[in-house]
């Protein structure tokens, strides 16, 4: 499977993740819902991406394209836009910003989480070094959201930290 990994610096409204880079999955779903509830992700929700900077500091979230095409900007004001369509899927790990800038009339886009739990989202933080302890304690996720027990999920992110989190071995 081809993907493409997005690293962004501390940005002003969100802090991103300090180790793991977000993960592009292009053109790898038709149907991102069945595919992230095969994959064992939960809470998936249908709907758009908000218009202003955001990050979840304690979940990690996949984002599926079901429709049409929008440009987003990835790990806030000092991230990238990045152009997206239906079909693709993106893995944003805790603390990574997203915002909308533009849709098409038919964007709509699914999202789930590797946990059922309440996930926090928040447009600002103040202390750096204590929103990064928090993002840094969310576990990696058991399966790759697109891929389930394979992907890159578990090259990108497993065995740069918490490595041994989920009873897997470094």
């Amino acid at each position: 499977m081809s993907y493409k990994i997005i690293h962004a610096p501390v940005s002003p409204s969100t802090p991103n993740h300090i180790i793991y880079p977000v993960i592009v999955y292009p053109q790898s779903v038709t149907d991102p819902a069945e595919t992230f509830k095969k994959n064992g992700w939960h809470g998936i929700w249908e709907n758009g991406v908000y218009d202003y900077h955001h990050f979840h500091p304690n979940a990690h979230e996949v984002l599926g394209i079901k429709s049409g095409d929008a440009e987003l900007m990835i790990g806030g004001e000092n991230g990238q836009t990045l152009k997206v369509k239906a079909g693709d899927v993106l893995l944003l790990p805790a603390g990574y910003g997203h915002k909308l800038l533009s849709q098409s009339d038919d964007f709509k886009i699914v999202g789930a989480y590797p946990n059922e739990q309440e996930v926090e989202t928040l447009k600002s933080y103040e202390d750096l070094t204590k929103i990064q302890s928090q993002i840094s304690s969310v576990m990696i996720p058991e399966t790759d959201p697109v891929e389930g027990d394979s992907g890159p999920m578990f090259k990108e992110w497993e065995g740069l930290y918490h490595c041994s989190t989920v009873d897997r071995k470094c």
